[in-house]
């Protein structure tokens, strides 16, 4: 009698309806991919063999397969949140055990480490106090929250138009406190090993030109001196023109020379030693290249070199170069076009965010960045091998293969998108129509054991 294959039958519906149950009640789970029911058909055994009139006994479930496929990304306003686009599982550790998951919701915890609402966590390659990722065994990943350190101020770059229709001016009464004594200046904060801030003022003197200096000589001489009083006004005069003529640059070119100050107080530089460091630019027109004139010289750059002493404990003396040899001197106003310095204060952790590589990048209140880990991402050769472990996680098999570890979007692994996670890949749609079709399914199995009963009772009573 053929109840066996109805039983099979409604066995096998019940097992399609259990598997459809458990898709549509995972349509809202984080990471979820559904599952579909494979079935076999049944052939008793026979010692001579099957043959051309055999019938089958019915059927059963042969496999369970998960559905590795894309499910849709959705925003979040968490910044742990990660989603992966594309192939790949998020490499988990439990006391050592690892697990894959796709399901992105992190969160930190008490310890930094970065882990998910079970607290499984999140795996990755870390980064050494200078930012550089470590690469090597994947290890469980720690935010470092400690404050960024500060990085001293090497080099001052500057990019300025010198107005070159200023009046020359003499340069043995520079005096920083006085500004008819120079032409231009300008300033920018520089930071000590510590942090600790300190302002540096540059100011730029233009010096006569040849002409310029052998009009003041022509006026000196010139000058009438039969008086006592009109004696002792040419001399004085005769002193500026000298000076004039001493600092005059030859030809068109006009010659700048370039004073710096810290924090109100003239640099030093050795040797030789002086109170006010000197740099003496000549200008061609089109760019100011350094001359080799009483300042010093950093021999690596062959550009001036600025040093002072912080009195704020911090490393001394603190030196710098300074590169102004792409400014200009055209017939407009002075202007500065670019002027930055390459150090920095502390910094503490103000947030983070995670680069479509995995690389977590933390952002500080000083505006600098650093990298602080990179999320590593697995993936198998026959991941419906995996061994589902339930809370949105499965363990390497036999049958899966060995774990292929890497940094995401290389290989077959995906990338990430941070503050997002992926949706369930449950299709509602699909699911409620192969909902009805198992219903049906079932109720035709039901008929043919009712058949099947009304033929065994039509049988019974025979007399």
């Amino acid at each position: 009698m053929s109840f066996q294959q109805g039983l099979s039958g409604l066995n096998a519906a019940s097992k399609q309806l259990e598997v459809i149950g458990n898709n549509v009640a995972n349509a809202n789970t984080v990471g979820f991919k559904q599952a579909r029911a494979e079935f076999a058909d049944v052939y008793a055994n026979s010692l001579s063999g099957g043959g051309g009139a055999q019938i089958g006994i019915g059927t059963k479930l042969s496999n369970v397969a998960q559905q590795f496929t894309q499910g849709n990304v959705t925003s979040t306003s968490n910044s742990l949140d990660l989603a992966i686009n594309g192939g790949g599982f998020f490499r988990m550790s439990t006391g050592g055990v690892i697990t894959y998951s796709r399901n992105g919701q992190f969160q930190m915890d008490k310890l930094g480490y970065i882990v998910d609402a079970s607290g499984k966590r999140l795996t990755g390659y870390i980064a050494d106090t200078a930012g550089a990722i470590q690469k090597g065994s994947p290890v469980d990943l720690n935010i470092n929250t400690a404050d960024l350190q500060p990085a001293t101020t090497s080099a001052v770059v500057g990019l300025v138009n010198l107005d070159s229709r200023k009046t020359a001016l003499d340069p043995a009464k520079f005096d920083p406190t006085d500004p008819t004594t120079y032409s231009d200046s300008t300033a920018i904060t520089l930071y000590d090993s510590l942090g600790n801030a300190h302002t540096m003022q540059t100011f730029f003197l233009r010096h006569p030109t040849a002409a310029e200096a052998a009009a003041q000589q022509a006026t000196v001489t010139a000058m009438p001196s039969s008086t006592p009083a009109e004696v002792a006004a040419k001399a004085a005069a005769q002193v500026i023109a000298t000076a004039m003529t001493a600092a005059a640059s030859p030809g068109a070119n006009t010659r700048w020379s370039v004073y710096t100050s810290v924090d109100g107080k003239p640099t030093t530089y050795t040797p030789p030693a002086t109170p006010i460091t000197t740099a003496e630019l000549d200008f061609n027109g089109t760019g100011i290249s350094p001359t080799v004139t009483p300042t010093t010289i950093d021999p690596k750059t062959g550009l001036p070199l600025v040093t002072f002493s912080p009195i704020t404990g911090a490393t001394t003396p603190l030196s710098l170069t300074l590169d102004y040899s792409k400014s200009t001197q055209f017939g407009s106003s002075f202007s500065i076009n670019s002027l930055s310095q390459n150090g920095y204060t502390s910094g503490r952790l103000a947030g983070f965010n995670t680069g479509a590589d995995g690389t977590i990048i933390g952002r500080y209140s000083n505006g600098q960045s650093k990298n602080l880990g990179q999320v590593v991402l697995a993936n198998f050769v026959n991941p419906n091998g995996l061994q589902s472990l339930g809370g949105n996680a499965w363990a390497e098999s036999a049958t899966s293969g060995a774990p292929l570890v890497g940094v995401p979007s290389t290989g077959s692994l995906g990338v990430l998108q941070a503050s997002a996670v992926e949706d369930s890949n449950t299709d509602l749609t699909a699911e409620l129509v192969n909902m009805i079709t198992a219903q049906r399914f079932y109720q035709a199995n039901a008929q043919t054991i009712k058949t099947q009963d009304q033929v065994l009772q039509t049988l019974v009573n025979l007399r």
